[in-house]
């Protein structure tokens, strides 16, 4: 069936494009803060950071979830998803406006951080609940163009908001007071998005009435969550695939800090290519790019090359990226380099997230999602306290460039190892089963 087909079928169903809405909304909210922590953060005259900072505030925003969140999802497994994307969305909305007025004041330390994990382990919560809802509102024919359309659309939602912050910022000038407007300004998406899910009915999404009519206890949420690692360990696709994301999350982490530092210490503006925040906006805006052209290329890569093939294509591209366009270190390199590696991420989500819904029971598949996002936590948490651990303060480091590209090809090697032992098991059963 024709690319095409696949997208019109898609976007044909009122309910997923319902569920895109909400997506959009939040992400681009999402955007906006994140920028305009970034920036309070990182680039404001007002405050200083180092590598060792940046990867406390990693380990801080992200880790705690990153311990709760796997819980979390036997909660998706169990209350409605419409409910909890209305109501995270509120509950995001009210708690900004109070995270911009610690931005205000000059709160730092442990409360303004955690004020903003209260706000990014709700954005997980939520898009871990969103890709547990898609398989509700489109056909399994259609679920890798849905995610490639709704997982890219929502990065490129939230680059359009990122971008969005760093203009309003640049107009209103830097500080405190400016970042604290920029992120209370994210109330606003959140709200739209709480209002475009509020027509769904409050079983549309899943789960069904009977999962929902058992309240599971904490003993029992813990039990839930061993059950879905075993629901993940017996089904090898996924388990391959969430243990390749993984360390790809974990190289694309290294090389994600490393842009923070050399933007932030090493590189000085040159003609059009920008230092700073102004030089980050630009990598934002390539990785908008890249991810627009994984949505386009990846479902019928994926189709073609299959759930293997495909990441392995992807994998070597990033390992060759890394040498050719990031060992130079010239500030023009940078953006098409994010470009690529930004292709190379998302693809791989997109394929990541459709062997998930494929292979993962609905019962499940909320849990799942949130161990996958654990994942995803954890892996750049890791990569932040090495960077921090290694790299010097500027992020100029040569031969973390090679290292982070033989380990995309060392993976690359293994999943397609992988999944070639797992075919001829898979044909040698077939074989004896016709016997």
């Amino acid at each position: 069936m024709p690319r095409r087909h696949h997208l019109h079928a898609a976007l044909a169903r009122a309910g997923f494009r319902r569920l895109l809405g909400v997506r959009l909304a939040s992400q681009f909210g999402d955007g906006v803060l994140q920028a305009s922590l970034a920036g309070a953060v990182l680039f404001n005259p007002e405050r200083s950071a180092s590598a060792a900072d940046v990867a406390a505030g990693f380990a801080v925003l992200l880790l705690p979830y990153s311990l709760i969140g796997p819980f979390a999802g036997v909660l998706l497994d169990r209350w409605s998803r419409q409910r909890t994307m209305v109501l995270a969305n509120i509950v995001r909305a009210v708690a900004v406006l109070g995270l911009g007025a610690e931005i205000a004041g000059g709160v730092g330390g442990v409360g303004f951080y955690a004020s903003a994990l209260v706000l990014i382990s709700l954005g997980r919560f939520l898009l871990a609940a969103l890709s547990a809802a898609l398989p509700r509102v489109v056909d399994p024919a259609e679920l890798v163009t849905a995610n490639a359309v709704s997982t890219t659309c929502g990065t490129l939602i939230a680059a359009a908001g990122g971008g969005a912050a760093i203009g309003v910022r640049a107009l209103i000038g830097s500080g405190n007071a400016a970042y604290a407007a920029v992120a209370a300004a994210s109330a606003l998406p959140y709200l739209l998005a709480a209002l475009v899910a509020l027509p769904f009915a409050t079983s549309a999404l899943g789960p069904s009435e009977d999962e929902r009519r058992d309240r599971d206890t904490v003993r029992g949420i813990a039990v839930g969550l061993l059950a879905g690692a075993k629901h993940v360990r017996d089904r090898r696709p996924v388990r391959d695939g969430l243990t390749m994301i993984g360390v790809h999350r974990l190289c694309y982490g290294v090389t994600t800090v490393c842009t923070l530092l050399l933007y932030r210490n090493y590189f000085h503006a040159d003609g059009f290519f920008r230092a700073g925040l102004a030089g980050l906006s630009q990598v934002v805006a390539a990785i908008a790019v890249g991810g627009g052209l994984a949505a386009l290329v990846t479902p019928a890569a994926f189709r073609r090359l299959g759930a293997i093939g495909w990441p392995v294509v992807l994998l070597v591209a990033a390992a060759v990226v890394q040498i050719v366009l990031g060992l130079p270190f010239r500030l023009s390199l940078l953006p098409p380099a994010a470009l690529v590696l930004a292709f190379v991420a998302q693809a791989i989500k997109i394929t990541v997230d459709t062997l998930v819904q494929q292979y993962v029971d609905d019962e499940f598949r909320g849990r799942v999602f949130s161990i996958y996002d654990a994942v995803f936590n954890v892996t750049l948490v890791i990569a932040a306290v090495l960077t921090a651990t290694v790299l010097p303060a500027d992020g100029h480091s040569p031969a973390t460039v090679v290292v982070v590209a033989v380990c995309y090809l060392a993976v690359a090697a293994l999943y397609a190892w992988v999944g070639g032992r797992d075919r001829v098991t898979a044909a040698a059963r077939t074989t004896a089963s016709v016997r």
